[in-house]
């Protein structure tokens, strides 16, 4: 009660102007790995299998249920009178999806908060989409998000980049929020980093050595704007220099965010409490699941 008012000034990079560019890219040379890490392989599991790692080696917070008291992210940001953005695309069958994920996203994200989402989709009443080619399908969403954090979304401080077929559970709040967030995937928290489905081919831009990486993070959770438009902007420009080279990397944009957070560190790392599978069990050592991915089979899913 006693905070004097505080505003936001958001920072951000501008979208540079690549896109308009013609890339030269040569397929000769293998990309080159960063430097060997000076720490130990992070396990999200502790040696009892039921606790979870909470720091990563950089100090960046590993946010999963029971790590953190919402009192105190609400006492930081609450007065901050933020705007959070998110941008989710609905495309084709996933169009069936949007209903869903927006009731639940009202009840449950950012509660207290005020949110915009934007919706980008092939459908002309709404905000239209470009027809495009196979490979510029795989690129278009990095381009899009990139380019609107330029010219509009970074007025509005805060933004989640995610995927509509899913929807919220439980309760999504200020807890989440970084200069660069990430989640962990569901499917391979608990493997040995030999396991990551990184991009294992050299003349791909998202190569993947096996001694390399932390964790594998899904594409369908990152944010922030002055972080996420750099990093937006650079997974294009290497699917556009793959592209050069006739290689689609083995998980699309997905495996070219996980070479980007091997070098880009993410100063927040979401458990996959928030980005979870109903299809699979849910596990102990995950106590509350709030985000969680939908069967693409079923029956609000247009063909």
């Amino acid at each position: 009660k006693d905070w004097m008012p505080v505003s936001a000034v958001p920072f951000y990079l501008p979208c540079p102007e690549i896109f308009k560019t013609k890339l030269q890219y040569k397929g000769e040379k293998p990309y080159q790995p960063v430097a060997q890490s000076q720490y130990p392989w992070p396990k999200l599991l502790k040696p009892r299998p039921t606790e979870l790692l909470t720091l990563m080696p950089w100090l960046a917070p590993i946010v999963s249920e029971g790590t953190f008291n919402l009192e105190l992210p609400q006492h930081i940001y609450w007065p901050l009178n933020l705007t959070t953005v998110v941008i989710v695309f609905a495309v084709g069958k996933y169009t069936g999806f949007i209903q869903h994920f927006l009731e639940s996203a009202e009840e449950f994200f950012m509660r207290g908060y005020r949110v915009h989402y934007h919706v980008f989709s092939h459908d002309p009443a709404a905000i239209p989409i470009p027809g495009h080619s196979h490979w510029e399908a795989i690129s278009m969403r990095m381009e899009t998000i990139s380019k609107h954090i330029a010219q509009r979304a970074h007025r509005e401080v805060d933004l989640f980049c995610l995927h509509t077929d899913r929807v919220f559970r439980n309760l999504w709040g200020p807890e989440t929020l970084g200069d660069l967030v990430a989640a962990i995937h569901p499917g391979y928290y608990a493997v040995s980093r030999q396991q990551f489905p990184y991009e294992r081919r050299h003349v791909s831009t998202a190569f993947v050595a096996d001694s390399k990486g932390d964790f594998y993070y899904g594409a369908a959770v990152f944010g922030q704007v002055a972080s996420v438009n750099e990093f937006t902007s650079g997974c294009h420009v290497a699917i556009l220099a793959d592209k050069a080279n006739s290689i689609m990397a083995a998980w699309q944009e997905e495996s070219h965010l996980n070479r980007h957070f091997i070098s880009h560190k993410p100063s927040k790392v979401l458990s996959p409490e928030y980005l979870w599978d109903d299809r699979k069990p849910q596990p102990p050592n995950l106590k509350l699941i709030c985000f969680s991915t939908l069967a693409k089979g079923c029956a609000h899913t247009r063909t």
